[in-house]
């Protein structure tokens, strides 16, 4: 357990050795392949025997976790599900993101994730494994690379700690094993992390371009939260690279440079490109890809100013739960991220002021700084902004706080002879244990028997910890396990709670059923299912799909028919059967309000089925007019009743469109009634 806080001597590679002999035997051509394996379970020369062994099981033990099981969830979000679907069926909606293969609206964020999971489905098919699994192995990179990054500077140790500490994260369990964007988006920043360590190692002008355009590529998954890292990434690099001031400078600039290209290019295609022939640009009001970048995925997010939102406009504080510098450890947030929060941020101060007094260019305060400098913006940003925000977003802190954990605990470890560096070390497991405690308290009927004995076992090895420049041989190894133990033993059993839950639905959270009480949030973390609800998913005062945020129940009003703003339409047999009769001589098989209603049709048609409004059925598409001459045209063959809000939404954003198209086809088209679901055949003469 010792820890390598210098840099590590670049070494040449060795020049190849000739190929071994075989003989008539094969002797020599075994032994070679021995020799082989056993280099390669070995790792670096000056590794001790036991660190591959343990990164390979890291990984493995990683991938089946975030693998088990898998199909259970189904389509998982039906709205991304849907959107990869399309993509399978044209390369155009592929492209451009779009929610159905006729191109009619794009989902509301940019098609980076679409892209990874599209690819996938066109190869294996379209089913839920197919979808998922890509997001799995982005996890199991995401540790690999987290663990070279930390290695890099520090002992194998501290970067098998850091691995295992973003790999049992319960909410990043939760979307690793979903289809929202989360999964990709870290799994590219914590890539240009690791390029930000290569480029500080020598001031390298490549690996920092590298590390900005995954930055960049990130941006193409998630938009402006891709940004948060910049300030920690720039501040490092001007504070510890090995270059000269106005090199650092220059540098920068040419990194922010490649990472406007690598997400500008797609950008400036789809804004350039003739808005007739290319889908509605999904979450903006103006058909515009800038204004959904800057005002509904950005800084609507601050300012809670989000037109056409669920939340609606006009920068209403406090509809997606209270802000403010603690609400990471609240009931919204606080068993999904913040289980090593704590310890994080205790041992980020003990790291740059432990290091304080080195020379600028010192690479173990520049780790601090750097992982240090991620959490404390994006937890910030999140903390403070007043616009949507769900618990699943918390996911983007994992990364830092593990590098934290396992950097400063390797880090005060190497040091337990100093008393000082014991007392930080003992602190830091007393106050995880004590923070386990309470947080294990807000589900006080799932395992009760685990807060006591974690409480006391905890403190009993702050006690010993205090002591640990005494104990000798094999004790201090157990003793290092032991405080390990500590600190993960209640996030691996919230993770574990979540591989063992199918998670559906626009919203979901780990752990186990009350875990987090902030809106939309169902048992299981299973989103859009509440009580109260009327067929098709709408309840009192208009909002399909679920309650205004802070609501929270049990109940499916949703089962076997249509869908609502939260959760994905399930139509039975005849329904489905019906909407595929004389499917190939029709744009869109249906229409309907809003896109998670639409989802569960097309999923089930393997046909295109239009979201009137996009996401929220707010978005003005299509107008009226547009859509009537559709029906002329013979383009639609049924409109189906219920779906999203539209009409405005809660709080008065967006537009009145969908419900103008409803009450004309109402109007104007006999309804009928099928599988539970009320529809319309717009082929008919109208009424």
């Amino acid at each position: 357990m010792t820890t390598i806080l210098e840099p590590q001597t670049e070494r040449s590679p060795a020049a190849p050795e000739a190929p071994a002999r075989r003989d008539s035997h094969g002797d020599d051509g075994r032994r070679a392949r021995r020799g082989g394996l056993q280099q390669f379970m070995r790792g670096r020369e000056h590794d001790a025997p036991w660190v591959r062994p343990c990164l390979l099981l890291l990984l493995l033990g990683t991938g089946v976790l975030y693998v088990w099981g898998l199909g259970a969830s189904g389509w998982a979000n039906t709205y991304y599900s849907a959107a990869v679907q399309a993509a399978t069926k044209s390369w155009k909606a592929f492209f451009f993101g779009s929610f159905d293969s006729s191109n009619s609206v794009t989902v509301d964020k940019a098609p980076a994730s679409l892209w990874v999971m599209a690819l996938s489905a066109r190869a294996f098919g379209v089913n839920s494994w197919s979808i998922l699994v890509p997001q799995a192995l982005e996890g199991v990179t995401a540790v690999g690379v987290l663990y070279l990054a930390v290695r890099r500077w520090f002992s194998a140790a501290s970067a098998l700690l850091a691995g295992a500490v973003l790999a049992l994260t319960p909410v990043a369990a939760l979307m690793f094993r979903f289809n929202n964007p989360d999964a990709l988006l870290v799994l590219l920043l914590v890539v240009g992390a690791y390029g930000m360590v290569r480029a500080l190692e020598r001031g390298s002008t490549w690996w920092l371009l590298f590390a900005f355009s995954m930055v960049g590529f990130g941006f193409l998954a998630k938009m402006l939260q891709a940004l948060l890292v910049v300030p920690a990434f720039g501040l490092v690099y001007l504070v510890a690279a090995p270059v000269s001031w106005w090199k650092r400078v220059w540098q920068l600039t040419a990194a922010c440079i490649a990472m406007v290209v690598s997400a500008g290019w797609w950008i400036a295609i789809v804004e350039l490109w003739p808005a007739a022939s290319r889908p509605y640009i999904g979450g903006s009001q103006h058909n515009s890809v800038l204004e959904l970048i800057f005002g509904y995925n950005g800084f609507g997010r601050l300012t809670g100013n989000e037109t056409g939102s669920v939340g609606g406009g006009g920068g209403q504080a406090g509809r997606w739960g209270p802000t403010g510098i603690t609400r990471m450890f609240g009931t919204e947030f606080g068993t999904q991220i913040s289980w090593l929060l704590p310890a994080a941020l205790i041992l980020f101060g003990a790291g740059i002021l432990w290091r304080g007094a080195r020379p600028r260019t010192d690479r173990v305060r520049a780790a601090f700084i750097l992982w240090g400098g991620w959490l404390l913006v994006t937890g910030l940003v999140f903390s403070l902004g007043k616009g949507i925000i769900h618990q699943y977003y918390a996911i983007a802190l994992a990364p830092a706080i593990g590098a934290l954990v396992g950097m400063g605990g390797g880090m005060l470890w190497k040091r337990r002879h100093d008393v000082v560096a014991r007392a930080v070390l003992a602190v830091v497991v007393a106050v995880t244990a004590i923070w386990t405690f309470g947080l294990l308290g807000r589900t006080p009927g799932w395992n009760p028997w685990l807060r006591g004995p974690l409480l006391m076992i905890g403190i009993g090895v702050a006690i010993a910890l205090l002591a640990a420049h005494l104990v000798h041989g094999r004790a201090p190894l157990v003793l290092a396990l032991a405080a390990v133990g500590v600190l993960l033993a209640a996030p691996a059993a919230y993770t574990l709670n979540t591989v063992n839950t199918p998670h559906t639905g626009a919203i979901p959270t780990a752990g186990p059923a009350g875990a987090s009480t902030m809106g939309f949030g169902g048992p299981g973390g299973v989103a859009g299912r509440f009580p109260g609800g009327a067929a098709g998913g709408q309840f009192p005062g208009g909002f399909a799909g679920g309650p205004p945020p802070g609501a929270t129940g049990t109940g499916n009003a949703n089962r076997g028919g249509g869908g609502g703003l939260l959760n994905g339409s399930e139509p039975d047999a005849e329904l489905a059967t019906l909407l595929e009769t004389d499917a190939d001589q029709y744009a869109w098989v249906a229409a309907t309000v809003g896109a998670n209603q639409a989802a569960g049709y097309q999923l089930a048609t393997d046909e295109a089925v239009m979201a009137i409004g996009g996401f929220n059925g707010t978005d003005p598409t299509p107008t009226l007019a547009q859509f009537q001459q559709y029906v002329r045209d013979g383009k639609i063959h049924y409109f189906i009743a219920g779906g999203g809000f539209g009409g405005g939404g809660v709080g008065g954003g967006g537009s009145g469109t969908s419900s103008e198209i409803s009450s004309w086809v109402t109007a104007n088209f006999t309804s009928q009634t099928v599988g539970g679901v009320t529809l319309y055949d717009l082929t008919s003469a109208s009424a």
